[in-house]
């Protein structure tokens, strides 16, 4: 059973929470890529696929600083957020309404690890662990960068349609 007796027990729970959070998404990007049909949101899973390889050894650097291991907390929030893009991915109909459920299910995922990440840099900060706060910072920055592409994606650009129109647009050609 898990013991929060200080501040320090909740950041190394919470750290190992976020590992195990990365771990299952490494494992679900590839799928997700491959459901899309845009070429911009395959190369957005691909591109986050590599930044989450890179959170994960992030998050190593942080246990090896700290003397833990990172192994011990399943994240039971992830593995639901990661089945409901799995039900997308199996789902038939029109690929441009499901680049922008994909989307959706992405977003849902990128706002946990925000949440996640702004949590235990505050808690590094609060305990002066000032190279994991550096490092957690970075990758909740790059969190939110991933977060603002998929909405760009979904609502389109300057002389560009977004895939949301392209869901909204096929729907009125059924």
């Amino acid at each position: 059973m898990m013991q929060l007796n200080s501040l320090h027990d909740l950041f190394i729970d919470q750290l190992r929470d976020l590992y195990d959070a990365e771990s299952q998404i490494v494992a679900a990007l590839p799928k997700m890529s491959s459901a899309a049909s845009s070429r911009e949101l395959r190369q957005a899973f691909q591109h986050h696929l590599q930044q989450s390889r890179e959170h994960l050894r992030r998050l190593e650097d942080v246990f090896d600083d700290l003397g833990q291991n990172p192994i011990g907390e399943h994240c039971p929030a992830m593995e639901g957020l990661i089945q409901e893009g799995e039900k997308i991915i199996m789902a038939g109909g029109d690929t441009s309404v499901k680049d922008a459920a994909l989307i959706a299910a992405a977003q849902r995922v990128e706002h946990y690890e925000m949440a996640g990440y702004g949590a235990v840099r505050t808690y590094a900060k609060e305990l002066g662990y000032k190279d994991a706060e550096k490092l957690l910072q970075q990758t909740l920055n790059e969190e939110g960068e991933a977060d603002k592409l998929l909405t760009k994606l979904a609502e389109g650009g300057f002389l560009k349609t977004g895939i949301n129109e392209e869901a909204k647009t096929s729907m009125s050609r059924s």
